[in-house]
């Protein structure tokens, strides 16, 4: 049975606690977030919305590296969402993807084509077999919605004037015995949608 004066003790998580973890884990380089398994702690009111807005409270998170802070102990584990330090784990709610492309640069052309991805938290990608990028489609609407992996596990959505600017250097190839228009980057073809439904 916990003693009650240990009960006491028991701080729960919340921003400033994470903050001052992630602070210091960042002062050692790139957290290792992939290796800590901390206990969980419980949910904390925390979103991120499609747009990439961070929300604590219900409330935006107006200071960029706060946001940006936070952004380096994220982890999906399964379907889920946690900010992670060495003693802390936190589920957050992510409405889509944790991260939002917002501009990318090319270098080559045709067959060796690079493209490297900067987010609105300034993290960068570039697009490979490491870092692939996919396409999913509303089911509904036909709507397509790209995303490319920034980092273990985590993708960005690639914002709408960068995704016009990827359907410009794309081509039609052959994939899986069917055509299809995508983009290349890396020496790898990402498929987006068939030809035919062009």
């Amino acid at each position: 049975m916990t003693n009650p004066k240990d009960a006491e003790k028991i701080v729960k998580p919340n921003a400033d606690s994470l903050a001052q973890a992630a602070k210091l884990a960042n002062k050692k380089g790139a957290p290792p977030v992939h290796s800590w398994n901390p206990a969980f702690c419980g949910d904390l009111d925390m979103r991120i919305a499609r747009d990439g807005t961070w929300y604590y409270l219900g409330s935006p998170i107006g200071r960029k590296p706060l946001v940006k802070l936070f952004s380096s102990i994220i982890r999906k584990d399964g379907d889920d969402y946690f900010l992670v330090t060495p003693v802390e784990k936190v589920g957050i709610i992510v409405e889509d993807a944790p991260f939002v492309a917002v501009d990318f640069d090319v270098e080559n052309a045709g067959i060796d084509q690079v493209i490297t991805f900067t987010t609105h938290v300034d993290d960068q990608a570039t697009a490979g077999a490491d870092n692939p990028i996919r396409v999913t489609r509303d089911a509904k609407t036909g709507e397509p919605s790209p995303y490319v992996l920034i980092r273990t596990n985590l993708e960005a959505l690639i914002d709408r004037k960068s995704f016009y600017r990827l359907v410009d250097l794309g081509t039609h190839e052959a994939h899986e015995g069917q055509d299809w228009f995508g983009i290349r980057s890396s020496g790898v073809f990402f498929p987006m949608i068939p030809t035919s439904e062009l």
